[in-house]
């Protein structure tokens, strides 16, 4: 059985919570360090049969435009998690005066080389391009972030071919917990074409019944009082009021937020939401290693090779 450690202090603030709400339990916690784990490996073995058998080792091409400490940080990682599944990863550090046209240029010339099969640009890029044109100059077959139009259009036709990492990571980390989706009631707060509007496609696409929140929804806790399970995606510490979530409710947070201390939290209480949940996803090791490691597996996908969803031993 999957062991899950607790920091000492989150989790006697934990028990103090629980203890008010008069809830029997805390929430059990969705490790997506753990599950992230058994995504790469699966994606290892996969790629290691492949490559016995004769094939090509996949290739991932990594692009960073400027110097953003939060996107570098990020594609450390994603570069690190492409040395743990056995990807070889080609680095393109670009400087932020970068224009658009060489930006397409460099896209172009990626696309048409057989030793890439993922080709990746970390968002945001600076102000003088064009996100939208940049996602879409990359092959359908190499859009291993799932972002372009191509790929989102076939997910809302149940037709998918390479899937969005968060929302596919959400679903694989439910899974590997024997969380249910089908036919329940899911609800996301956010509607960012990165991940609330993929999302919801990904959950329709899994059986699902969906209401998506946003900016312009009235009444934001009525929904989420609502919600079998909550999924959180805007990025605003505090969005959702913890006392909303509805007892026994699974809440997956994707938001990411520094507290003034550096601190990094979610866009929802986690103490207090846990004492009323029955799942819950930390902040961070939630989601965000979900989202790597889906791209390392799209990654390998894109090159033909198929990789065996992660069980919970």
């Amino acid at each position: 059985m999957l062991a899950i450690r607790y920091n000492a202090r989150s989790f006697s603030s934990l028990k103090t919570t629980m203890n008010k709400s008069m809830n029997p339990a805390p929430a059990q916690i969705l490790d997506g360090l753990a599950v992230s784990a058994a995504v790469l490996t699966s994606v290892h073995e996969a790629i290691a049969a492949h490559v016995r058998a004769g094939g090509q080792r996949p290739g991932l091409a990594v692009v960073l435009v400027g110097e953003d400490p939060a996107s570098s940080i990020y594609v450390r990682a994603k570069r690190k998690d492409c040395e743990r599944a056995g990807i070889q990863a080609g680095d393109f550090d670009l400087p932020f005066e970068t224009s658009q046209a060489e930006l397409l240029a460099l896209i172009d010339q990626l696309n048409r080389d057989d030793k890439i099969q993922g080709v990746l640009v970390q968002l945001p890029l600076p102000p003088h391009i064009d996100e939208v044109a940049v996602t879409n100059a990359i092959s359908v077959s190499k859009d291993v972030d799932g972002f372009h139009a191509f790929n989102v259009g076939r997910l809302a036709l149940r037709q998918p071919g390479l899937r969005p990492c968060t929302s596919r990571g959400i679903v694989t980390l439910l899974n590997y917990y024997g969380i249910r989706i089908k036919g329940r009631h899911c609800v996301v707060v956010g509607a960012s074409n990165i991940v609330g509007r993929p999302l919801g496609l990904e959950l329709l696409y899994q059986g699902a019944t969906v209401t998506t929140c946003h900016r312009f929804t009235e009444d934001l806790a009525f929904y989420v009082r609502h919600a079998e399970v909550l999924i959180i995606a805007v990025g605003k510490r505090g969005v959702v009021d913890a006392d909303w979530v509805a007892d026994g409710a699974v809440v997956v947070d994707v938001g990411i937020n520094r507290l003034e201390s550096g601190k990094l939290v979610g866009d929802i209480d986690f103490e207090r939401a846990a004492a009323k949940a029955a799942w819950i996803s930390p902040v961070p090791g939630g989601v965000g290693p979900m989202t790597r490691a889906t791209l390392m597996q799209n990654t390998a996908e894109a090159a033909g090779i198929d990789v065996a969803e992660p069980i919970m031993p």
